[in-house]
């Protein structure tokens, strides 16, 4: 199976694909964000977005692929945050089901696509090449964006949870240090499963 996945995965045709498939994920994402990037204060609006940033960092990384490179740090970037964001989202619109009883086609389609984020980030950590201050560097970023979430209150909008935001704020917190565990299981812990991205065609 392994055999067979990822050369399939490291195919040129693959990473064009999934980087037009990003691309398209990312563009919708911000727009997504735009009527709450409307009343978000300046200073703020990098941190509101985070799935579609979270996006754009695999983006950079299959690009570096694209031109035979690895930019370790879009890659510690992205692993951690598409972990991250990608379950967060799936999570709060369960969480939206659970307290409405109803979901819409938009919430799966969420759902399906966060979900996708967190496995395509993790699929491709054996062509990862991060040392341990990237994913220092990495776990600073996502952890400094909960408190602006959280302390500033510049969190993605979800009306009907707003009655939960202390425990929704405090499961991200431990969703990030999961994360950050994840980036450092599948690339930077000995005997890690290792590839290149150059010797594939």
């Amino acid at each position: 199976m392994i055999s067979r996945l990822y050369p399939f995965l490291a195919n040129r045709s693959v990473l064009w694909l999934l980087l037009i498939i990003n691309l398209g994920g990312t563009a919708y994402g911000y727009y997504w964000y735009q009527s709450q990037l409307k009343d978000t204060p300046g200073i703020f609006l990098p941190f509101v977005p985070d799935s579609p940033t979270a996006s754009l960092f695999f983006v950079f990384v299959l690009i570096a692929f694209l031109l035979g490179k690895n930019w370790p740090l879009m890659e510690a970037l992205a692993i951690v945050s598409l972990v991250k964001y990608g379950i967060w989202a799936v999570v709060m619109n369960l969480l939206v089901f659970i307290v409405s009883g109803e979901l819409d086609w938009i919430g799966l389609m969420l759902m399906g696509s966060h979900l996708a984020m967190a496995i395509e980030g993790v699929l491709y950590s054996p062509f990862y090449r991060i040392k341990a201050w990237h994913l220092v560097l990495a776990s600073i970023v996502v952890l400094h964006n909960e408190i602006i979430d959280y302390v500033f209150m510049m969190m993605p909008t979800y009306h009907l949870l707003d009655l939960y935001i202390r425990e929704i704020g405090y499961f991200t917190f431990w969703l990030s240090i999961l994360s950050i565990g994840i980036g450092y299981f599948f690339c930077l812990r000995k005997n890690r499963f290792i590839l290149s991205i150059k010797s594939s065609s």
